[in-house]
């Protein structure tokens, strides 16, 4: 569901404002000018320290990634993959060569063309292989700067409540100011560990997610040229590739045999009737 990053978001940012407000406290004290630049500012910088200014450029597109993402239909890949199976066992592996330009995934075509142009097949496990891997590391590097800022804002948000402790301990002689002091001095780590909490590390996961998800896509994908070079049966090859699908999903596509098996059937039962 792509809508599931937003809605768990919108969940939890509910949920803690309702339980502060049934509390009685002032939701909107969260927003206090000092602490948001210790945490934010504080945050943001140890984070590039960490990381690099390149990774932390790349957010805004992760932040889209994570609430638009698009589901990975294993079901139509396993289709798309038996239909070319069928072709190449009917007509050779040559015949491919003219749907590569109808093939939108550049994974999946690239692979096809290594096939048809008759590449070795342990190049081709290769070569796919560590595109996988190379992709791999990419999300990785992606997630990272999610994760140190997890890290570093709850951190931050305790070095805020210390300065606004310390402003508390030189105004003792005015203990009238003590309690709102105090309470804005928390705010700091509530911040920091809220945003955590609420933010940095809950994206971080979801790209951890989005990355497997892509990986497992793959690795079918990968799964499904290789038996298309070896000439596997279509049949055979579909079992295979349809261990990669979840069994709630299997039933969700027909494969092109499995259409024409099913298109067939009326017509043989009306012969079979005569």
């Amino acid at each position: 569901m792509k809508a599931s990053s937003a809605i768990g978001l919108a969940v939890a940012i509910g949920g803690l404002v309702m339980g502060a407000t049934m509390e009685g406290a002032p939701v909107m004290a969260v927003l206090n000018p000092s602490a948001m630049m210790i945490v934010l500012g504080g945050t943001l910088g140890v984070t590039i320290i960490g990381t690099s200014l390149d990774r932390i450029k790349a957010i805004p597109k992760l932040y889209m990634k994570v609430f638009s993402a698009e589901v990975q239909d294993l079901p139509a890949r396993v289709t798309e993959l038996v239909g070319f199976a069928e072709k190449a066992r009917r007509d050779g592996l040559l015949a491919l060569d003219d749907e590569l330009g109808k093939v939108e995934d550049e994974f999946l075509r690239r692979g096809m063309q290594l096939v048809v142009d008759g590449t070795d097949p342990d190049m081709v496990a290769e070569v796919l292989d560590s595109e996988v891997e190379s992709m791999g590391r990419r999300h990785s590097a992606g997630a990272q700067p999610f994760e140190k800022a997890g890290g570093f804002a709850p951190t931050m948000g305790i070095i805020g409540t210390v300065f606004g402790l310390v402003h508390v301990l030189e105004n003792l002689d005015e203990p009238a100011t003590l309690g709102p002091a105090i309470s804005a001095a928390f705010i700091a780590t509530l911040l920091g560990v809220g945003i955590a909490n609420v933010v940095f590390l809950p994206i971080a996961n979801r790209l951890k997610q989005l990355s497997a998800a892509e990986r497992e896509f793959r690795m079918l994908t990968i799964e499904g040229i290789l038996g298309i070079q070896a000439g596997d049966n279509p049949r055979v090859l579909t079992d295979k590739l349809m261990t990669f699908v979840p069994p709630a999903e299997r039933g969700a596509k027909e494969t092109p045999k499995d259409k024409a098996a099913a298109d067939s059937a009326p017509a043989d039962a009306e012969r079979a009737a005569a």
